[in-house]
């Protein structure tokens, strides 16, 4: 069974950088798509970011473009979501998601594997 666990969120200002990891482990990494996504208290989960197998492919949601940057490290079985300029609307819970499949990539009901998540809060 694939476990993802999350690292690096915190407290931070608006306009500093945080870096969030996942590892995984207990399955073929290199053969999952990854991804973060984060829902902030009493809204939906929402798509932040996702990168292929191979890390070729990188998505973005239009709130992130410009300051956030997904990578993975496949020899490592880890993937990364690097987060700067942030703002308080980036506060949230992050999640990072793993699955096999190729189709609808930013919907969380087509990632079957999540972690716990990591609190990330932006404020003044």
């Amino acid at each position: 069974q694939v476990q993802l666990v999350e690292s690096g969120g915190g407290s931070v200002q608006p306009g500093d950088s945080l870096t969030l990891s996942c590892a995984a482990s207990g399955g073929t990494f290199s053969s999952m798509s990854m991804a973060w996504f984060r829902q902030a208290p009493g809204k939906e989960r929402e798509f932040v970011a996702r990168i292929s197998r191979s890390g070729e492919y990188r998505t973005l949601a239009d709130s992130v473009k410009g300051r956030f940057t997904i990578s993975r490290d496949n020899s490592m079985n880890t993937v990364h979501l690097q987060m700067n300029n942030l703002k308080p609307e980036d506060t949230a819970t992050y999640y990072c998601a793993g699955t096999t499949s190729v189709v609808a990539v930013r919907t969380p009901s087509a990632y079957p594997y999540w972690g716990q998540g990591t609190q990330v809060t932006v404020s003044s």
